[in-house]
């Protein structure tokens, strides 16, 4: 039997979120070794000594850290959906995007989540550089154009909307009540599709010795 690559991953994470939805939409079947951050597993350790998620361990050995280098790897194999051929823009431009969220949203972002963990943060400034990039997301939307690089969803949708999403539970009302009727329709669908519903689900912490378990789960059906 060939061996499956191996993804250590923790359900809420928004990077081992995008990495799995990469992975499910491209076919590519793994073991999922769900874990508990606080409680570091030996496996993960031996894996990546530092120790965050996703990483994917391939059957040659070789080890992906970084969850945009999974979400290429699965899908430079199989893209049936097109998420690296936009239908405006380019993957330079999408990788760009994709690299203002990473960079200086993601810093406001656990700014505006976590503020006691930046006591010295300007955290007025710090949300006001999330909110005009949330607004330049907007901004990118139309009824013609209802994702970011065109007519069908891509890499750039899947791999910044776990981040959109993080930042729209910090308060649901204040998210809901933002000028903003494209991105938060956006993110609600993206959050209703059969592909979100069959990346999260729910399990048990994988411990060293044992088994994970298969992903993905089903199929989803495109569209």
């Amino acid at each position: 039997m060939t061996a499956l690559p191996v993804l250590y991953s923790f359900r809420r994470c928004p990077y081992a979120m995008r990495a799995r939805l990469a992975l499910a939409v491209s076919g590519q079947v793994c073991e999922l070794r769900e874990v508990v951050l606080r409680n570091k597993p030996q496996g993960l350790l031996q894996a990546s000594p530092k120790g965050t998620v996703p990483v994917l361990v391939l059957p040659s050995s070789q080890v992906l850290e970084q969850s945009l280098d999974i979400m290429l790897w699965a899908l430079r194999h199989h893209d049936p959906e097109g998420w690296l051929t936009p239908s405006h823009g380019s993957l330079e431009d999408m990788l760009a995007l994709i690299a203002e969220c990473d960079g200086p949203f993601k810093q406001a972002l656990d700014r505006c989540k976590y503020p006691s963990r930046y006591p010295d943060a300007d955290m007025d400034a710090e949300h006001a550089q999330a909110v005009a990039w949330l607004g330049a997301l907007e901004a990118r939307l139309s009824p013609h154009q209802p994702y970011l690089f065109g007519t069908h969803a891509t890499l750039a949708d899947m791999a910044i909307a776990p981040f959109v999403r993080q930042f729209a539970g910090i308060d649901a009302d204040w998210w809901t009540s933002q000028p903003w009727p494209r991105l938060q329709a956006w993110l609600a669908q993206w959050q209703a599709s059969p592909l979100f519903g069959q990346v999260m689900p729910k399990l048990p912490a994988w411990v060293d010795g044992t088994q994970g378990v298969p992903f993905p789960h089903g199929t989803v059906t495109p569209g």
